[in-house]
Parts: structure tokens; sequence; C-alpha cells
């Protein structure tokens, strides 16, 4: 005869409850915890009535070996339990009941309805025992909702629905998950170290936005020391090993990469788990860029080289330690709007909760009043409720983990408005008053009180469906800056929008000036959520439905404000580098994209989320050669030869060169990392002032101007001054130089213009020529010039 449920378990030595008399009263912290010899369970559910606790042998293929009945404070809604001698690597998960599903003595493993009332009862409650559930606070988790094996076995993500439906001739809320659901693993603690963190000024960052895999899966990336011969500054980087590629692993090869290049943080798509186990890489499919986050506690398992029970944990502090030996940082894209379980599947009775929705769906979720789930500011599926305080704190422990124990120096907030609402404060269906921002949400405030502890940056994407909050978050938050990116594409393709281009080049003060100042303004043209810079300037419509290995995608902006240059390839290379030199000469932190450097290309597909091959892996090959788009893809369709053929006399990607060159000019002068705005008197008090005229230096600045001369007052700091000269007009025109200080000169150290592409457009102040009095500037394109005495 079968144990009774809950008494499966030995009473005393290895895996036996200790002090159940206590467990109460307990104060054990939310998730697997070792406690001396033994381990601690937490997990947190107001509504639950019962709460089992299973231990695995297999994360799959078999049922529990030991289960426990938790106990719960009343005092904190936490259920406990506390458990002897458990190994390092086990595998756990929870079985709940609740109002809607009450415990029933003949309930048993195996496809049982006893105990069932209500697929959802009239207060939200979905509870359903035969659906395992794992720990939201998990260090781990063994695998994703759906694997290669699990399809194999004849199995699918159908199973964890509820509802009247049919999966294998089983009723749906029946049908027993336990052998297949993703289980939580017992982490010991260990000593792999995180390194010493740079601490770097917020101005001081510029950040290279990458994907784990994107960064390093490509074959080329195990030929970089090839590759790279003979750049300058280059001589450190060492190839990734074959069996990195695509790993944290090979992205900590990159650190010395990204350092030479002239970068100072690497920001990560997300890598808390996701489900990705089933990506393909031979067709378009699957959840590539991982914005359905399941465990925000866990490194993505598909992201390791070492996946054994801590190796993910292990390999990215390891990849961390890599960045920080540089003096880099590392910035983790986070998603704590909405969880990838997703929402109703059709009808109201149906879910398919493995974690938060099983455990408390009420206290997680936003709900309407007929109790479906509420995705309208994500379009994901559900959102999470930030009236409660189970999410409030999930968010704050999570950002706390990655911090103390990860060793991470800052966080980019997808969608991040959803994070300062308060659902539970409106009625459910008053859509306006549902979608109102709080910028003195608590959640708010403390993320913010959190980065200044940690000496962290957190980054907003602020703004989601149900609004734009640019520039309303509290103090001490940074922003990507959407209106600088609107600003700075529209100009660069001629559209005279004068004012708001320099307002976005000096730094947004409208909006950031109470925020920080313009270190808080994340200055992007691109990200990953869009064209690459190669096709901004490429395409005048995006090409979602480009074949394999390019798309097809769904989605994707309409309104992009991209030019595709004429179809002229060398006006092309001219724009990348207007952008490139706007973008590092304008105050705010510099964002780009992976392989914006060299020119990497989507073939025009402006979303490619469902796309995990060549288009969205940095192919290095690309840096040796001057006609990068004419490299093999491996697959029927070629790169569109967007880029052509360098006029450059070597055989070497000209952009690369450019691009190095102007970041390291960035990091090497303060005038142009400053994280105080200008007062507009020049060579007065201590700060930089950016002075826009007319070409002539001295008239002030009209509606629809095209041509700007402006002034970057360096020497207001002890550094030098730069005069930027900018004609988006299609023609060229003559800029007045001012007078050089006593004992200087101007030295003009780029021209973005074709013709200076034999160059690489960009000379050191000991090849620069003297320029005095007046510069012809080239039609689309950008001079610097700096006063050197």
């Amino acid at each position: 005869m079968l144990p009774a449920i809950g008494q499966n378990h030995p009473q005393s030595g290895n895996y036996a409850p200790l002090d159940s008399h206590l467990w109460a009263d307990a104060t054990y912290p939310l998730g697997a915890h070792y406690r001396g010899d033994s381990v601690t369970f937490a997990v947190y559910s107001r509504n639950a009535s019962q709460i089992l606790l299973e231990i695995y042998d297999r994360p799959t293929g078999e049922n529990a070996k030991y289960d426990y009945w938790l106990t719960k404070n009343p005092n904190d809604d936490i259920w406990r339990a506390k458990i002897a001698g458990i190994a390092h690597g086990s595998y756990y998960a929870f079985r709940c009941w609740g109002p809607n599903w009450q415990f029933d003595q003949k309930w048993q493993r195996g496809h049982s309805n006893a105990g069932f009332r209500a697929d959802v009862d009239d207060f939200g409650h979905r509870f359903n025992p035969n659906k395992v559930l794992f720990d939201p606070y998990a260090r781990e988790l063994s695998q994703d909702l759906e694997t290669p094996a699990m399809i194999a076995a004849g199995e699918n993500a159908g199973m964890y629905a509820t509802g009247e439906g049919d999966y294998k001739g089983v009723i749906r809320r029946q049908y027993d998950t336990g052998k297949w659901s993703p289980k939580g693993i017992v982490i010991a603690p260990d000593g792999t170290s995180t390194g010493i963190r740079p601490r770097l000024g917020a101005e001081k960052a510029i950040i290279y936005e990458a994907h784990v895999r994107g960064l390093s899966n490509h074959p080329s990336a195990s030929r970089l020391e090839d590759i790279l011969k003979g750049i300058r500054g280059f001589e450190e980087v060492a190839n990734v090993p074959d069996r990195y590629r695509g790993t944290y692993a090979g992205a900590g090869y990159m650190a010395k990469y990204l350092k030479a290049l002239g970068f100072t943080t690497i920001e990560l798509l997300p890598v808390q788990e996701t489900a990705n186990d089933n990506n393909p890489d031979d067709r378009p499919s699957g959840n590539y860029w991982g914005y359905m986050t399941f465990g925000y506690f866990a490194p993505d398992r598909r992201y390791a080289y070492d996946r054994s029970p801590g190796g993910p944990t292990r390999e990215f502090k390891a990849m961390v330690k890599a960045f920080h030996d540089q003096g880099m940082e590392v910035y983790l894209d986070v998603v704590y709007n909405h969880t990838g379980e997703g929402g109703n599947w059709g009808s109201n009775d149906v879910t398919g909760f493995v974690s938060f929705g099983g455990f408390d769906v009420v206290e997680y979720y936003q709900l309407t009043d007929e109790h479906y789930l509420v995705d309208g500011a994500t379009g994901c599926g559900n959102q999470l409720n930030f009236s409660h305080i189970v999410t409030c704190n999930l968010v704050l422990d999570s950002l706390t983990y990655w911090l103390e124990t990860m060793g991470v120096d800052g966080f980019r907030f997808d969608l991040a408005p959803v994070l300062g609402r308060t659902p539970s404060s409106h009625q459910r269906e008053d859509r306006g008053k549902q979608k109102q921002f709080f910028p003195k949400h608590t959640l708010l405030e403390k993320i913010e009180k959190l980065g200044k502890k940690y000496d962290a940056e957190m980054i907003a994407e602020a703004w989601d469906s149900w609004g734009y909050e640019v520039g309303n978050f509290p103090t001490g938050w940074g922003e990507w800056n959407g209106r600088y990116r609107d600003a700075i594409r529209r100009f660069c393709k001629g559209d005279g929008n004068t004012f708001k281009f320099i307002e976005q080049v000096n730094g947004d003060y409208h909006n950031f000036n109470d925020q920080g100042g313009p270190e808080k303004s994340i200055d992007f043209i691109v990200a990953h959520d869009g064209f690459t810079l190669m096709d901004l300037v490429s395409y005048n419509h995006k090409n979602n439905l480009t074949p394999w290995p390019f798309g097809p995608s769904d989605g994707g902006n309409n309104n992009n404000d991209s030019w595709d240059s004429g179809g002229d390839q060398a006006l092309r290379r001219q724009r990348l580098r207007n952008f490139w030199t706007i973008q590092f000469l304008s105050r705010g932190v510099p964002m780009t994209v992976w392989g914006d450097e060299f020119g990497r290309s989507q073939n025009g597909n402006n979303n490619p989320y469902n796309i995990d091959s060549v288009a969205t892996w940095n192919n290095y090959d690309m840096i040796a050669t001057r006609s990068p788009h004419l490299l093999p893809t491996g697959y029927r369709e070629a790169y569109h030869n967007n880029f052509g053929t360098g006029t450059n006399q070597e055989e070497r990607n000209p952009l690369f060169i450019f691009a190095a060159y102007i970041a390291h000019l960035r990091n090497n002068h303060i005038a142009l990392k400053q994280h105080r705005y200008g007062d507009m008197v020049l060579d007065a008090g201590n700060d930089v002032t950016y002075l826009f005229k007319k070409t002539d230096g001295i008239s002030d600045l009209t509606a629809d101007d095209r041509c700007i001369w402006f002034l970057i007052d360096g020497s207001a700091v002890g550094d030098h001054d730069f005069l930027v000269l900018i004609n988006m007009y299609h023609l060229p025109v003559d800029f007045r130089l001012p007078s050089p200080s006593n004992n200087y000169r101007w030295l003009r150290i780029i021209d973005t213009a074709a013709w200076a592409e034999t160059d690489y457009n960009c000379w050191s102040v000991d090849q620069g020529t003297v320029i005095a009095d007046n510069y012809k500037v080239n039609g689309f394109s950008i001079v610097v010039c700096e006063e050197i005495n």
C-alpha cells in the first residue's frame, strides 16, 4: 500500500523532516537554501489551502521520490519546511490545493479529479494539484516546459493546460505533469569569484547591447586571432574555443574584444531562464530574444557549456569576472512586467501555469472582473500586479541576488512602466485609471535605492502599450531615450528637425535635468528590436518576410524613420559614420547593438525575435574584408549587398576601424562624458557647454536648418575643444571656423565623407590636417576638429 500523500519520506536521517513543530513560526527565506546539513524550503501563497513539496531523483520521466506537507506561517503567508541531508543537485517542485480544488484523501498522482470544484472560482482562484509547479525563487531550473526529449516521447506543452479539453485522451485539468514539468534545483553555495566590480561613473559608460548566443555562436568567433591580426589594440583577443561558442564562457572570451573596441559595458539580452530549449537553428521559430521569463533567479541553462547542477551559475559568474578583469561592466536586460506563463488559452477556464499563477494567480497577476488575465500593457498574455507585496518583493529579491551573488553592475527594465502601476487601487474595468503611471511608486523608489546601495545602474525602457513615460521615472533612474533615437534618425536623413535634434544632442535637458543629468539619457539609435544600424540606412520599409536565415518574422514597427540612401552603397557607409559620430559626441550614454561596428545586416528584418541564425550572430569575418556582405551565409539566401566595397587599400572593414576610433575618442576625453549640463558660457565655470550655430559660427539656428556648427567647450574642464560641422544637405556647404586660442590650432580628426574612406575617415592628432578659416563639408557628412596646441 502506498504511503499517504505527504508522508512518503524517511522519518530519520537524510531526507527526513526536521523541527516540523517549528515550521509555522519559522522565517526561512523564500527559495531553497542550505542551513548546515539541512535545506529549508519556502514559497509564498496567501490563498492556498495546502502545499506539497516533492523531491525527485531525476528531472523527467519519473514521479516524485519523496513528499512533504509544508506549514504556513500566518504572519507572512509563506509555507515552509526543513529537510535533512538533501544533496546538492537535487530536484524539487510543488503541488497546490486551494478554494477551487480542495484536498481530498482520494487524490493520487496520475490524472485524478478528486477534490475538484472549478477551474476558476468566483474569486479568480485557479489551483490545480495535477500541475506540478517550480519554485519562483529557484536558483536554477532543470529544463524548459517543452524540450526535445519531451517531444521525442510524444509529449508537448499542451499537458500544462486546465479546462475540459482533451490531452492524449485525458481531460486536461486532470493530466498529471509531474514527470515532465520543470523542477527547481537545490544549489549549494560555491566560491566562484565575479571579480572586482569596476564601479564606473554612469557618465563614463559606453554600452554594447548583445545576445549571449549572438555574441560568439558564429564559427568566426573561433578565428578571431587571424581576423584581428595587425589591427592595433586587439593583440590580446583570443579565439573562442569551438565548444564554448554561444555560451556564457564564450561571451567571457569576448570581453577583451569589446574592451579593445572601446566599450565599457555589455548589456545582455535576457539571461534569466526562459523557454528556448526547442529553439531551432535551421528555421524561424521559438523564442530567440528571451523576453518570456520563467525563473527570475536562474541563469538560462541553454547558454551554459556546463549544464550540470550549479554549472550555469558558476559559468555565468566566471563570465562576469572576465568582464570585470577588463574593467568592464555587465548589465542585464530583465523582464519583470510579465512572465512566460502566458494568459488564457482562448477561454476563461483554460490556463497553463507552471509556477507563479499556480501558487496564487490573484496575488501575482492583474485580472479583469471576469478573472481573465490582463495583458494590455505588455501584449504577452499577462502582466504582473505591482499592487501586491509578493510581486514587489520578487523583483527586489531577484535584483539583489544578481547584484550580490552573480556580480552584475546594472539592469535595463523591459516595459518598465508596468512596475509603476497599482491595478488593485482601482476598479478592474476602469481602464483609464488602470493605465495610470505613478513615478513615486514604492517599487520604483526602492529599485533606485537599491541602485545607490550597490552603485548599480537602473535603466528603464520607459514605455509600453499603455503609455510613454520617457523623462517621468524617479530621479536616479536612467532611461532608454526614444526621443533621442527619433530625432537623430530624422535629422540624419535630411528632415531638418533642427531644434529637436540639438535638444537631444545636448542631452535632452528638459527631460533629464531633474533625473540626475545627461548620464541618465541612454542615447540609442537602434536596439535589438528593430533595424540594425546597417539596415537603417539600407531600407525604406521593413523586410520581415525575407527568407531564412534572415526571416520570416511577424510584427515589427512600420514607422522606422529609415532611408535606403537612394541605393548608394558609398552613401550608406558615409551615413553609418555620421550616426557613430553624432552618437558618441552627444551628451548622454551611447548604446549600440552587437555587430553594428562592422555592418551586421538582418536583410531588413526589424523584428527577428524568432531567428537564431547567421542573421542575428556576429560574423567576425566581416572585419577582415572591405566587402562584408559578399561573404557566404551558408544558405541559399545571401546577404543583401548593402555595404558595398570600401575604398581603403587594406582588406579590412573600414567601418570597424572608424567605430573603434570614435569609441576611444570618447573614452579618452572627459569633455565627452560629462554628468552635468553646460551653462552656455564658453570657457567659464567647470562645465562643458555645447554651443550650436549656423555655418558662420555666429548666427542663431532657425527651423529647418540642415547644417549645424557646434562647439564642445572642453577647455572649461581642462580638456580640448571640439568643433563639429554637420551637413545634412545633399550638396557641399562651406563652414566658418572660429579663431583658435593663442598658440592653438584646429586639427581635422574626422571627415565622414566618402573621399576620406581611404584613410578610414579618421586621423590621430599626429596625422590630422590643420584647418583654418573655412572648410567645405560634403553633403550628408560630418567633420570634427580638435583644438591642439
